[in-house]
């Protein structure tokens, strides 16, 4: 009886998925690009539907054969559309869900390939520590890094890195050297931040974020913003700059679209749950952002609508709601000093 009830969702979903929509869009990509028409990167839109359509019924029932299905069995179907078999169980079930949804919708209704960001800018800065991480420390940033993520090609087209000379603690403990692989040497010929976040911004510019492409930040949690770049920019002297108000932090859409725990969505824990190693130093600012960026293009194929959901208001951090307007970020501009 057992393995009667295992076969039978199996053949009724080889009825159900549909061959892979062809026109506009391919699978695994997160939307679709209409090429007559220009991205300004100020707003975009993000089109709602009527749940109240058969299309959803017919998902919901497809949904049911999926949960029934066994890894190998999910496996088997994933392959069948050429898309990623690694993952455990739930990511995968999720992965084969969100593709026969992405073809149903498509049939209905063409997505609006203009619609989602151009670009992603992945950051995850490292900051000056001591062992133990005491409470009255203040970390300033000794490395920038920027991964730039294409989300049209799900590829990553170009890096950013730059050290930075801190000034409260000039000299970096031991720790830290071992923990981050960066040397006093190294920081000593840096320059300082405001002379590296200028260098990013004219990096940015060059690559018409925020003009010709719209794009949003993208980090590994929410202290790089909140509390480093935050800090730095008092230490520093400036203003907090606007482009990075608001981003997407990645933890927060990992569980919220695969539905796990908190404490399962560390950068190793999420490459792992994906069936993927992370690649070079941990700790490397680039190293960590070019295996976020990784995640970020893996759940972009799994059907993940990766959207804004921190900002900073105020100097505080704030949470924006996922029913928001889909809002690129602003083109990046050097920020005035403090008085």
């Amino acid at each position: 009886m057992e393995e009667h009830k295992e076969n039978r969702p199996q053949a009724t979903l080889n009825e159900a998925l549909p061959p892979p929509a062809t026109p506009a869009c391919l699978p695994g990509k997160q939307h679709c690009r209409n090429n007559d028409q220009e991205t300004t990167g100020k707003k975009l839109t993000s089109s709602s539907s009527d749940f109240s359509d058969p299309v959803y019924k017919e998902i919901a029932i497809t949904n049911g054969y999926i949960n029934r299905m066994s890894r190998d069995e999910l496996r088997s179907k994933l392959a069948e559309f050429k898309l990623e078999t690694r993952g455990v169980k739930d990511v995968l079930k999720k992965r084969l869900k969100n593709y026969y949804k992405k073809q149903k919708l498509m049939q209905k209704e063409p997505i609006n390939g203009d619609s989602y960001y151009d670009y992603i800018c992945v950051v995850d800065f490292e900051a000056t520590c001591e062992e133990g991480n005491p409470p009255e420390f203040v970390h300033e940033i000794i490395e920038f890094p920027v991964v730039l993520v294409n989300t049209h090609t799900l590829e990553i087209e170009d890096t950013f890195q730059q050290y930075v000379k801190p000034e409260i603690n000039p000299k970096l403990s031991a720790f830290c050297i071992s923990l981050t692989g960066i040397t006093q040497d190294i920081v000593d010929k840096a320059d300082t931040f405001p002379q590296v976040l200028q260098k990013v911004i004219e990096w940015m510019r060059q690559r018409e974020l925020g003009t010709k492409y719209s794009y949003s930040m993208l980090t590994d949690g929410s202290w790089d913003m909140s509390k480093f770049l935050n800090i730095q920019c008092r230490i520093s002297r400036i203003k907090y700059p606007s482009f990075a108000k608001r981003w997407i932090n990645i933890r927060k859409s990992y569980g919220n679209f695969y539905k796990v725990p908190r404490n399962q969505t560390k950068l190793t824990i999420m490459l792992e749950k994906l069936g993927m190693n992370y690649d070079g130093r941990p700790h490397s600012g680039l190293d960590d952002s070019k295996n976020i960026a990784r995640i970020a293009i893996r759940m972009l194929q799994d059907g993940c609508e990766l959207r804004v959901n921190e900002r900073m208001h105020a100097g505080q951090l704030m949470t924006v709601s996922s029913s928001a307007p889909l809002e690129g970020a602003p083109a990046p501009q050097m920020p005035r000093f403090r008085n």
